[in-house]
């Protein structure tokens, strides 16, 4: 029972959210947050996996129908767990996530005399808020998880706000370090999203994903030439003395792997593509955080 709960919020990958706080403190303060920081950033960092999870979760709610025929194995459409128990987690979740940014502001509040200066990261959780309504809901709202290219920014612009956040939680929402951080994680899930897109071709008739829209070779090159524009937000902060130049060696593997994206994207291998490129944003994070601190 309790791996179906794990299953349904894919628990593993809000684990990227949570370490992405703490990601964007880092690199803010060139050291590990202790003291009062430290508390903000893990309250921010329980606030983004249990948002993170919430989503995960209202996503299968809602594509209940869907996945009985794409992924009958899920918890939901097999029938493990409940509609009516999904969504009192999906709202307890929610929950969690606005009370641990309650309490990282009051915290904040205690450490200055400005709290004005916390705003952004209020902010920030309600543009992700935004961005979830407006991606799930079709009815009302803008449902870009139906509109294709948009859908998928959608998607990665919340990715990369996890940084910001971190960042904004410790006073600098435009720290450039976590900045250039934010472009290039955005960079990265785009990519990665249109690549996965191309993966469930088979099993999204009917939807209008990018890759639906332009044909799945159109959307491989689409991802590639963002992966290209990646590198170049790769080696901009080291061109631009953000980080040392001579650190570039800690994101070299990262680099490299990028690089290697492409020769699976020719011959449309299209998991191996996507499972390279997020092996690429790991590899690269570590190496943009070494940098950081060395």
């Amino acid at each position: 029972m309790v791996r179906d709960w794990l299953d349904l919020f894919r628990a593993g990958n809000c684990v990227t959210g949570f370490v992405g706080v703490f990601l964007g403190a880092i690199l803010t303060l060139e050291d590990f947050p202790t003291g009062d920081n430290l508390k903000i950033t893990t309250l921010l960092a329980l606030s983004v996996y249990s948002f993170m999870a919430s989503w995960n979760a209202l996503n299968d709610y809602l594509d209940l129908e869907i996945d009985k025929i794409n992924r009958p194995d899920r918890p939901l459409p097999s029938g493990r767990i409940s509609q009516s128990l999904a969504l009192i987690a999906i709202i307890l979740t929610c929950l969690i996530s606005f009370v641990s940014l309650f309490l990282a502001g009051q915290i904040a509040n205690a450490m200055t005399e400005n709290f004005e200066d916390w705003y952004p990261t209020i902010f920030i959780w309600v543009i992700a808020l935004t961005l979830l309504v407006n991606y799930e809901d079709d009815r009302i709202l803008l449902g870009l998880k139906n509109r294709g290219l948009p859908g998928n920014l959608a998607i990665s612009i919340s990715v990369g706000l996890v940084v910001l956040f971190g960042a904004a939680g410790l006073f600098e929402p435009l720290n450039e370090r976590a900045v250039s951080l934010f472009f290039i994680g955005t960079l990265y899930n785009l990519s990665r999203e249109i690549i996965k897109d191309v993966e469930d071709m088979d099993g999204d008739e009917g939807r209008n994903t990018y890759a639906m829209r332009v044909g799945a070779e159109n959307a491989r090159l689409t991802s590639w030439v963002i992966l290209l524009i990646t590198l170049v937000a790769l080696l901009t902060p080291f061109a631009l003395g953000i980080f040392e130049l001579l650190h570039i060696i800690f994101i070299a593997p990262g680099l490299f792997t990028l690089m290697s994206v492409k020769k699976h994207i020719y011959l449309a291998e299209d998991t191996s593509a996507s499972s390279l490129i997020k092996i690429s944003m790991t590899l690269t994070m570590i190496g943009l955080i070494l940098a950081a601190l060395m």
